[in-house]
């Protein structure tokens, strides 16, 4: 067995209901975010960030198959076919989604299942900071939340758009693959399209954006140089627009984003998030020590005031360390400090910021209560 020990537990049969929602259950009943499913294997749960098996039989062909043949349409069976993966959304019994990536690997089926709840948490309920409401206010402009996978920038995300659904009459537009959240309207209208169920592919869902009269645009993932140059445009006309990116921090985020541009363009897109760029958050989750909270965030911020705008048309990318570790009166955190606010607000335990903390040295002089500047950001 690959993983730590085993799991008892079982769910209750609803008739009619798909095999598969007996696991997502159970991922419910444990706590889990995960669940991976491969032939040959047990199902797997991940439970604060660790895999753990369920005491079952291996998995063969046929029952991941079955599993899976009951909640596929036939088109998604047929992308599944011609691609070799697929993601799609699913509901079941308690309000509850689940974003399954179905893969082929070695010529077998296999799964990796996040659990989303549909309900959208607030900020308080994450323990994010507080400055992300006055971030989802801002009228125009580009802002990013960057993490690693599995870091919970769909839910920070969430919480905002439902902010602003709650507080603004406007149009929102959702581009995602797939939908993890479902938004009901309140002041806003929000329209959610996703990947290869309302739209074939993102170019063709961005080029219609801008014809959709949106006042406000959710990018679920900018992962190459075209979702970040329509993001980068609809903030340019007068947008609000959110998307996430895959970087450690918000220091690494800008040079994430000109790494998937050729040098040459490197000065143009420079001048544009200069002029639109207007907050990065990124966040880790850390397991916590408190009851009721299994993994916690620890967030950074930036905002993009003056100073900031200027480093980065300039590309004196380096110095925007220091705003930030100066900017705790604008809102503004570093990785570090963020890591050290949920240590002495007793949500993390020491031992396990330590094991996390992108600078442990100066970590631990901050838990000390000794400030530091310079270095890289962390």
């Amino acid at each position: 067995m690959p993983v730590g020990e085993t799991i008892v537990a079982d769910a209750p049969d609803r008739p009619g209901e798909p095999k598969i929602d007996k696991l997502f259950k159970i991922m419910v009943r444990q706590g889990a975010s995960d669940l991976h499913l491969k032939v040959g294997q047990p199902p797997i749960l991940r439970i604060s960030g660790t895999l753990r098996a369920l005491k079952s039989d291996p998995l063969t062909d046929s029952q991941v198959q079955k599993l899976f043949d009951e909640v596929l349409r036939p088109e998604q069976a047929v992308l599944l076919h011609e691609r070799g993966s697929f993601d799609f959304a699913h509901e079941f019994e308690g309000g509850w989604r689940v974003r399954i990536n179905l893969f082929r690997q070695r010529g077998h089926l296999s799964a990796a299942c996040r659990l989303v709840q549909i309900q959208v948490p607030n900020y308080e309920e994450l323990h994010l900071p507080p400055i992300l409401s006055k971030i989802a206010e801002i009228p125009v402009g580009l802002v990013l939340v960057v993490g690693a996978t599995g870091c919970g920038k769909s839910t920070t995300l969430a919480a905002m758009i439902n902010q602003i659904n709650l507080t603004r009459r406007v149009h929102i537009l959702t581009v995602e693959d797939p939908i993890e959240y479902s938004f009901t309207d309140s002041k806003a209208l929000i329209n959610q399209r996703e990947i290869g169920l309302d739209v074939p592919d993102w170019p063709s869902a961005l080029k219609y954006a801008m014809r959709e009269d949106p006042n406000v645009i959710l990018i679920g993932e900018m992962r190459d140089p075209e979702t970040l140059h329509a993001g980068l445009t609809a903030a340019e006309t007068g947008h609000l627009v959110f998307g996430t990116l895959h970087a450690a921090s918000s220091y690494q985020a800008i040079n994430r984003i000109l790494e998937l541009f050729p040098i040459e363009k490197h000065a143009m897109i420079r001048q544009a998030l200069a002029a639109n760029l207007r907050a990065v958050i990124a966040q880790m989750l850390l397991p916590s020590s408190k009851e009721g909270f299994r993994r916690v965030p620890a967030v950074e911020v930036l905002l993009c005031n003056p100073a900031v705008r200027n480093y980065i048309a300039k590309g004196e990318d380096e110095k925007i360390v220091e705003v930030i570790r100066g900017g705790a009166g604008e809102g503004m955190q570093d990785l570090t400090s963020a890591i050290a606010k949920l240590v002495k607000e007793d949500m993390v335990l020491r031992k396990t910021a330590l094991e996390h903390a992108p600078n442990r040295e100066r970590l631990e002089m901050e838990l000390r209560g000794i400030s530091v500047g310079g270095g890289i950001v962390g």
